[in-house]
């Protein structure tokens, strides 16, 4: 029994280890995918910025 609960404890551990791989990979892909396209973000911006004129009647 003893086997048992140490292969269990195990195997969260491992599940844990797997998660928190999983997650800091997905993280550093978003932050890259942020830095690829932080160009053409900037460029809407100011595309955006020019062409909100407020017009006066």
């Amino acid at each position: 029994m003893n086997d048992e609960s140490q292969t269990k404890d195990k195997f969260w551990l491992y599940v844990g280890c797997l998660t928190f791989a999983l997650v800091t990979v997905m993280v550093l892909v978003k932050k890259s995918e942020e830095d690829k396209f932080a160009p053409i973000k900037e460029q809407l911006q100011e595309e955006s910025a020019l062409m909100n004129i407020r017009v006066l009647n």
